[in-house]
């Protein structure tokens, strides 16, 4: 995959991978914040080999409107393809990742953007490389 956009592939929508990712008391999940997000993350040994899949979620406990909501997974979704791992080694990862966005307000995309960035070298940071 080679290019800037969001292939499906990269979409995670399996329903037992994702409950997995949210199971609670499980040593292989982990999980980081960065104001105004937080990630969870597990390395999904189901997948032979592809790239990291991820997910949003923006609950309506934080934003109540539904055109809040939308823009913010946009923004969520563009700060994860802008700064994602490029790099063969990463992307060759099975890593699930689920993307929760704990803000109670709308933020602009510098603020988003950062903790991206700061949550994608956790994540680089914990993963082990497929190389092993």
């Amino acid at each position: 995959m080679t290019g800037n956009r969001l292939y499906k592939i990269e979409k995670l929508c399996s329903e037992t991978a994702i409950s997995r990712l949210f199971r609670r008391n499980d040593p292989e999940v982990h999980s980081a914040i960065a104001y105004p997000l937080r990630a969870t993350w597990i390395l999904n040994g189901s997948r032979s080999a592809g790239c990291p899949q991820f997910l949003v979620s923006i609950p309506k406990k934080r934003l109540r409107h539904a055109v809040d909501r939308v823009r913010m997974r946009r923004v969520v979704r563009e700060a994860y393809r802008l700064n994602r791992p490029d790099s063969p080694a990463t992307m060759s990862r099975p890593v699930d990742i689920a993307f929760i966005y704990v803000a109670s307000e709308r933020l602009p995309y510098s603020r988003v953007e950062g903790a991206m960035r700061k949550l994608l070298a956790r994540i680089a940071d914990t993963t082990p490389s497929s190389s092993h």
